[in-house]
């Protein structure tokens, strides 16, 4: 079962790397100096990728729980 745990660990890995994303979308657009409509609709983007990004992280921590149980 060690394949689960590496492969778990690379999905985890594409979830934080989703996260940081996430927050360089947030402080880019913050910094842009746009208006409220503007910077709500890169907020809505922006929230949905970091939603997603937990999710896909959450899924690789799972796969490596269940890898070294099965270990």
């Amino acid at each position: 079962m060690e394949y689960l745990i590496w492969a778990g660990a690379v999905v985890s890995l594409l979830g934080v790397a989703g996260i940081l994303a996430s927050v360089l979308t947030i402080s880019r657009a913050r910094r842009a100096g746009l208006d409220d409509a503007g910077l709500r609709a890169k907020l809505r983007r922006a929230v949905a990728l970091n939603l997603g990004a937990l999710f896909v992280s959450v899924i690789g921590l799972m796969m490596v729980v269940v890898g070294v149980t099965l270990r």
